[in-house]
């Protein structure tokens, strides 16, 4: 059942990737985004005054502003610019590439901004993960797609947009239910996407049914599929289980961008993918010597005194884990 499961969430996470590239040619990014988030607003507003009204007792208005700020950055500030990177022609499988380096990122952010310890292998970890967005990248802007230099950079600003949610999600105190803050995230995106396509003249949905097919696509399995199994594993299998998946996002996707809409996809590609897996390997390899490491230290500490234990408990190294938004 687990593997099945994995397998559902890879896909439909990766979905999301293909549905932008769906849409971004019959429709601005804002438009889709907009018409995107409003029925999906709408009913899980509905499902919070009819069904999940004991999820919402005892949040402050403070909780909930920061939940509407975390959603801000992790739907409305990451979504944004991966659409808008997709519209510019970077391909469906670089941008997640981009996006899938946030572990790696966040991890590394941790010391400075959080005091974790960092240690040499999730820096190694980093540079190889940065190294196979350096190859794909340079692979994909080689490939004659006429995309301008400055529209790779859009994906990374939406990867940093996902690590600042990160920490300021990490650093309240207050344990928000999935369906709270999905509603409240939800409905701040459904706002702030609104403002922007009235802001541009671009609130009219055009009557293709490419356009349709895009939203329904984004609603069912990018948003309640990937979001929803996301939360499933998480609670199953752990935060490290999330991680090691959400690094398959990037093939998965470059591979079905290929065969359907044509994006390139040679040796340069497969590298600087295989860079990435190869992070990932190293960092969570890593995590598990550092983890049998500091069992070890602290059964040690047991047996040379059994009436006092040690207990200085570790920084947890997967504290700075998102609680991402599909």
């Amino acid at each position: 059942m687990n593997i099945l499961l994995s397998i559902a969430f890879v896909g439909a996470w990766s979905s999301g990737f293909i549905g932008a590239k769906l849409g971004s040619g019959s429709a601005p990014a804002v438009t889709l985004l907009m018409w995107r988030f409003l029925p999906l607003a709408l009913v899980l507003g509905v499902i919070a005054l009819i069904a999940t009204r004991a999820s919402w007792r005892g949040l402050t208005p403070r909780d909930l502003a920061r939940q509407a700020a975390v959603g801000a950055l992790s739907q409305s500030g990451y979504l944004l610019t991966v659409y808008y990177a997709i519209e510019l022609g970077v391909s469906s499988g670089t941008t997640a590439l981009i996006d899938g380096t946030q572990p790696l990122v966040a991890g590394a952010l941790a010391g400075p901004l959080l005091g974790l310890p960092v240690s040499r292998t999730q820096w190694l970890g980093l540079g190889l993960g940065v190294a196979g967005v350096a190859v794909v990248t340079v692979a994909d802007a080689g490939a004659g797609t006429g995309v301008a230099w400055w529209a790779y950079l859009v994906p990374f600003l939406g990867m940093l947009s996902l690590v600042a949610a990160t920490f300021l999600d990490r650093r309240s105190r207050t344990d928000v239910r999935p369906m709270v803050s999905m509603t409240v995230h939800a409905v701040t995106s459904a706002v702030i996407f609104t403002a922007l396509a009235a802001a541009t003249g671009a609130v009219a949905p055009p009557a293709s049914g490419s356009f349709w097919t895009a939203v329904v696509w984004l609603v069912v399995l990018s948003t309640f599929g990937g979001y929803g199994l996301y939360w499933l594993i998480l609670r199953r299998s752990g935060v490290t289980k999330v991680n090691t998946l959400m690094f398959l996002m990037a093939p998965v996707t470059a591979v079905w961008g290929a065969l359907m809409f044509g994006e390139p996809f040679g040796t340069q590609t497969v590298a600087g993918l295989a860079l990435g897996l190869l992070a990932v390997a190293v960092v969570h390899r890593g995590d598990r010597h550092d983890h049998h490491s500091r069992h070890d230290h602290h059964d040690q500490g047991h047996d040379h005194d059994r009436g006092t234990p040690d207990c200085r408990q570790p920084a947890d190294p997967e504290g700075v884990t998102p609680r991402r938004s599909a």
